[in-house]
């Protein structure tokens, strides 16, 4: 797996940080309000700007080095840490306050830091702002840029400047080249499962702040990884809970932010709660959107087994039958993520699923298998005898069927359902959606 040089945006609290991070990224990936504090973990992409290649990493606000707020100084480290192995640092001020003491205090820490820095006055927007532009050399370092994240001005500018402070490399352009086609491993669940510190042992660092307090993570977290010479993109998203239970606009980005991660992922991870004896209505819905709706892979994890007992396991068990018929499609691991308990049965299992779930089957064995199960058990629309002539695969990921059949609209869910427990008693297809389509012969 290439190391991509990193470059990492720094600076106070609602300064413009998160906003040039999705400009540069060309896509919504921090969450954007006008209050402090609303990046907590940090965020990377993948860049590539004139045939170099970098990851760019948003991090939370260095308001505080000294904070009675635990959250607060795990922001801060995490920042200071992604600091200390930065390859450039991007200080970003805003021309609209000009310079502030904090300003002032994290210059003197990039000092100290030692990495190449460029000064990056944000929020050009006005004459107000321009009087305070260029008080900012003030802070002596050697490149300063001015920008407006929010409309784009700049952007090439500074994007030029980072690429010439970047190492040299004597790789050739195309090995540092990010891969665009590397499985994405989503984590979803309800706030404070245990999302983050799976997170922490896949990745196997620190990566996301992890705090007994429901809703730490913000935003949707990536790192790579590499399992068995692949490589893998891990992804922690913000817990979602039940709509009406959503009061705060930012509460209402982060389940966006969720779901958006479960849209571009490869397989999902549902996370739940093992001590809560049961799987919850909202964590029903999630797995029914995921494995119904979006047709991604899914693996449910019923985390913290060191805290449950048999009697808890046996009582989740039963109440698990009432939704057997669709349980019975989705593999379940019981892990705990406090003493590592089964966590490495996951990568092998995510592995095998995703194999599966690209698998070719030949029209022969598809259709003699449909049509031997209508042999042995006939369907009847009324009177009317339902009829198989052929069936194509026409898709992978998900697998998607084509069944070319007498009358189309004599196949409703119910008969539908039938072909697809057929297909799944033939092969094993745990964890995998498959969608039938039906036309006419």
């Amino acid at each position: 797996m290439i190391k991509l040089p990193i470059v990492v945006i720094t600076g106070r609290t609602n300064v413009g940080k998160s906003t040039l991070f999705n400009r540069i990224s060309e896509q919504v990936k921090s969450i954007t309000l006008d209050y402090q504090g609303v990046t907590r973990d940090v965020i990377k992409d993948m860049v590539q700007w004139q045939g170099h290649s970098f990851e760019i990493a948003d991090t939370g606000g260095l308001d505080s080095f000294s904070s009675k707020d635990p959250i607060t100084d795990l922001v801060y480290k995490k920042a200071l840490d992604q600091l200390q192995n930065a390859d450039v640092i991007v200080f970003v001020c805003d021309a609209l306050q000009g310079i502030t003491t904090q300003d002032r205090a994290i210059a003197k820490l990039l000092y100290k830091i030692g990495k190449p820095v460029i000064l990056l006055v944000n929020k050009i927007d006005n004459k107000k702002s321009q009087e305070h532009e260029y008080e900012f050399a003030n802070l002596g370092f050697d490149q300063q840029i001015s920008i407006s994240a929010e409309h784009g001005t700049g952007t090439s500018e500074l994007l030029q400047a980072i690429v010439d402070s970047l190492p040299k490399t004597d790789l050739p352009e195309e090995h540092t080249k990010p891969s665009q086609d590397s499985s994405r491993i989503v984590l979803l669940g309800k706030p404070n499962v245990g999302k983050s510190s799976l997170m922490n042992r896949l990745v196997e660092q620190e990566r996301v702040i992890v705090a007994d307090q429901p809703g730490t993570t913000r935003e949707a977290v990536s790192e790579r990884i590499e399992f068995q010479s692949e490589e893998l993109i891990v992804t922690d998203t913000p817990g979602v809970r039940r709509q009406r239970s959503i009061d705060e606009p930012i509460e209402e980005l982060m389940v966006k932010s969720a779901l958006s991660a479960v849209r571009s992922s490869s397989i999902v991870l549902l996370m739940v709660d093992g001590t809560e004896k049961r799987l919850s209505d909202q964590e029903l819905k999630l797995a029914f959107y995921v494995f119904d709706k979006e047709y991604k892979p899914l693996i449910i994890l019923f985390n913290k087994q060191d805290l449950t007992t048999q009697e808890d396991r046996d009582e989740l068990e039963f109440a698990n039958e009432a939704y057997e018929f669709f349980l019975r499609k989705i593999r379940m691991i019981t892990i705990s993520c406090k003493t590592g308990k089964n966590v490495h049965k996951i990568m092998p299992a995510i592995q095998e699923i995703l194999t599966r779930n690209v698998q070719q089957f030949t029209h022969t064995e598809l259709t003699q298998l449909f049509k031997d199960a209508l042999a042995r058990k006939p369907l009847f629309h009324k009177t009317n005898r339902l009829s198989i002539s052929r069936v194509k695969q026409v898709a992978k990921s998900p697998l998607t069927f084509v069944l070319f059949v007498n009358q189309p609209e004599w196949f409703g869910p119910s008969q539908l359902a039938f072909f697809e427990n057929t297909f799944r008693a033939s092969y094993d297809l745990k964890s995998i959606p498959v969608r039938f389509l039906v036309r006419k012969a």
